[in-house]
């Protein structure tokens, strides 16, 4: 794209943006958020295409007025904070529906493999879970606890030990992204296989709807987690691979800020899914109402704040460029 057309394309937004800046009024959070991420997007383009142009150097001032004005005092602060799980965490998700949808199916296409792999041959259980976990599960299997594996360990360690696991799989299949996607691939299959195995060994001895209700008080989280992750490490990967107008460097930093707001963006929901899976998961015995009451719970908590408020947020920011 010239420089001409470039400004022709978005000098209205801009002079709209610069108006507001200089109004003595206060800028509702979520306004100045919004105007900040287009302005900061503009300028690595025009940085990348026309570095030395008088264009870029009015970008670049404008945007640093709209920082001054995100980061001038410590009130401000308190505000971007709540403006960036707010506002920043969702719309990045909201703009990340593809990665994530793929992600997505990487996991289940890795499932439903560990499902026939673990039926067509009966070693293959083991070579995915390991002896020691399969042959301890069956021995709990034979003393009727079936999931007692859940209940012996220490509640608080088995908490740290599992969220840090979590936490540190979801940045894995995020900076493995960058082997142009392959690596986040490979983590999301890879967790489908095991998951998959893991339900079909249960379904042999007849104990599949038990061990949903039980892994699934924790699990509808914390599995949805690694998908959201790994639907951000495929944002990183595509980043280097399709950068489009952008050139390569540009558009990796772009992908990679994307995709690290995601992932800090799970960062809560894996201490939930870690504190259930500590706390409560160990109590397999429980009615099934409870168990289903906590997924359903779950469930809601992650279809809103992954998809219905990002939806609504990217109306409202679409709406806001058309009437620009």
């Amino acid at each position: 794209m010239r420089e001409s057309a470039f400004v022709k394309q978005n000098l209205d937004r801009w002079q709209a943006s610069e108006k507001l800046i200089e109004d003595k009024q206060a800028i509702h959070p979520d306004k100045v958020a919004e105007l900040y991420i287009k302005l900061t997007d503009d300028l690595a383009f025009a940085k990348s295409h026309f570095p030395k142009a008088k264009t870029t150097s009015y970008l670049n001032e404008l945007t640093s007025r709209f920082h001054h004005n995100i980061y001038r005092n410590k009130k401000e602060k308190g505000s971007r904070f709540i403006t960036f799980w707010k506002y920043e965490v969702p719309l990045a998700f909201a703009e990340s529906y593809k990665e994530v949808l793929y992600s997505f199916l990487f996991f289940a296409a890795g499932t439903l493999i560990g499902v026939l792999s673990t039926l067509g041959d009966e070693s293959f259980i083991r070579v995915i879970l390991g002896d020691v976990y399969v042959d301890h599960t069956l021995e709990n299997i034979s003393n009727g606890d079936p999931l007692g594996i859940y209940g012996e360990s220490g509640q608080v360690s088995m908490f740290f030990s599992i969220t840090i696991n979590n936490i540190a799989v979801s940045f894995n299949a995020f900076v493995r992204g960058i082997i142009f996607t392959v690596g986040a691939v490979y983590i999301i299959f890879s967790n489908g296989i095991m998951l998959g195995a893991f339900f079909t060994m249960f379904f042999q001895h007849g104990l599949l709807s038990d061990s949903l209700l039980v892994v699934l008080l924790h699990g509808t989280i914390e599995l949805s987690a690694i998908v959201l992750a790994g639907g951000a490490g495929i944002v990183l990967g595509n980043s280097l691979l399709f950068p489009g107008t952008y050139s390569r460097v540009v558009s990796l930093k772009k992908g990679a800020k994307k995709g690290l707001k995601m992932i800090v963006g799970l960062i809560p929901f894996f201490i939930i899914a870690g504190f259930i899976e500590s706390f409560i998961t160990r109590y397999t015995h429980w009615h099934w109402a409870g168990k289903l009451s906590i997924i359903i719970i779950s469930l809601f908590i992650l279809i809103y704040y992954f998809f219905v408020l990002p939806y609504n947020l990217k109306n409202r920011k679409d709406a806001g460029e058309t009437q620009d």
